[in-house]
């Protein structure tokens, strides 16, 4: 267990963040891998894994309502020197880790084919993204498992064994990758469907390893199966503070389907275009992620600690952090966004997309950095309400004018960008008031 109520902050930020930031990295790598060689196969199959990955915010969304609580719920147990509830909270969260990786495969297995058949630009990106699925959803289903541990220990202060784990499978996938999908070394290219494979064979070890180790190493909290019976009170704790966290996660799936949906008579080329693009922005946000990230814990013990002040520091450095770095990120996208997507696609329609999103997206770069830090702010304060509220107005300020606009004569790809830019901006806004009215009501002023 890592002591966040004592040192400095912004020293504890950078300390948390660094090894989160390698860990999503690796997690991200992931998609990359896929994507690139998956690149190689045509834009039917790019922009289907694109499409089907858009099914992965589903599961990020479950994830989170474990995740996020888990975290909220651990940090403040171990600033109040309440090592019996951290223990039942994380035993909890992989009893509830365990059931919904079940209702993941029943859903998934249901529901993929249907859902591609809605989104694909034709039957050939609807047939790569169904199979891409179907051998990713049993790695889909072991990401709750993942996350449980891992926030767990990210609850405690510890970062690097997660990072580690994180690493070894990325490894593995990128091993795994060539040799399913394109053949290498056995001859038998199994497309679409071995990215899928790959990646959830990479996810099963790293669980594996993870687990092994909060059976033999860790002391804080620990796998106790004496605690695995479900405790609804415990449940509702979670609950109350993931589901509002999850549903962020879902309204992002909602914006993501509206996309697709509205540029889908563009064809395959604008689906590949707008999917490379939105991994690579997912790739570039893992700066200001990992800080958002590192804030829950760090202003979570310190809120449990009643070090009230110390909360209120954590958002300011968290803050500047993720506003310095997401402005040279704006730089470079405006730069070289063709450097970039080049690297995922060979085609020149699908390059001219992805580079005039992202060049287009980055001027909300700096607001959404804003946004993660006041989301982590409402984990750490055990409120996460109004980082749903604050989600929930895109419905308004996002996809109800992209509607409109696409059923508008000479509707082009650029004014969903555009839409997009201005409703984030919108949303950083609100978020900042809404933390400021939960910071006034629930910390002490001599705190």
């Amino acid at each position: 267990m890592q002591d966040l109520t004592q040192g400095p902050v912004r020293r504890l930020l950078l300390m948390m963040a660094a090894p989160i930031a390698a860990g999503m990295l690796m997690q991200t790598l992931y998609f990359l891998v896929d994507l690139y060689f998956v690149g190689r196969l045509g834009d039917a199959a790019l922009a289907g894994v694109g499409s089907a990955g858009n099914v992965t915010m589903i599961v990020m969304a479950l994830t989170q309502v474990l995740g996020i609580g888990t975290v909220a719920l651990i940090a403040q147990a171990v600033g109040r020197k309440d090592a019996a509830d951290a223990n039942l909270v994380f035993n909890q969260s992989l009893v509830m880790a365990a059931g919904c990786a079940v209702a993941t495969l029943v859903g998934g297995y249901a529901f993929s084919g249907p859902y591609m058949a809605v989104l694909g630009a034709d039957a050939a990106t609807a047939a790569a993204g169904t199979a891409y699925l179907h051998w990713y959803m049993p790695g889909l289903a072991l990401q709750f498992a993942m996350v449980a541990m891992g926030s767990a220990l990210r609850g405690t202060g510890i970062v690097k064994p997660t990072m580690v784990v994180q690493m070894v499978t990325v490894l593995l996938n990128a091993v795994l990758a060539p040799v399913l999908i394109a053949g290498w070394i056995t001859g038998r290219p199994m497309g679409v469907a071995g990215a899928g494979l790959a990646s959830t064979l990479a996810i099963a070890c790293g669980v594996v390893v993870l687990f092994r180790y909060f059976e033999r190493l860790e002391k804080y909290v620990a796998v106790h199966r004496d605690l695995w019976r479900p405790r609804m009170e415990t449940w509702r704790r979670l609950l109350a503070i993931g589901l509002p966290s999850g549903g962020e996660f879902l309204l992002m799936f909602v914006i993501m389907a509206v996309v697709y949906g509205t540029i889908r008579d563009f064809g395959a080329d604008a689906q590949a275009g707008f999917g490379v693009g939105a991994r690579l922005m997912q790739s570039i946000f893992l700066p200001a992620m990992a800080i958002a990230f590192a804030v829950a814990p760090v202003a979570g013990q310190n809120f449990g600690a009643q070090r009230h002040d110390r909360v209120r520091e954590t958002f300011k450095w968290a803050a500047i952090m993720s506003s310095t770095v997401m402005a040279v990120l704006t730089v470079l996208c405006h730069l070289r966004p063709a450097w970039l997507v080049s690297g995922f696609a060979d085609d020149p329609g699908v390059i001219a997309v992805g580079s005039d999103y992202l060049r287009t997206v980055s001027w909300n770069f700096v607001a959404s950095g804003l946004i993660f830090c006041c989301s982590g702010m409402f984990q750490a304060l055990g409120n996460t309400v109004p980082s749903l509220l604050s989600s929930g107005s895109r419905l308004l300020t996002f996809v109800l004018p992209v509607l409109w606009i696409a059923q508008r004569p000479g509707f082009e790809l650029q004014s969903v960008w555009h839409v997009s830019v201005a409703s984030t901006a919108l949303q950083a806004v609100v978020s900042l008031w809404l933390l400021h009215a939960v910071m006034q009501q629930r910390l002490r002023k001599d705190g």
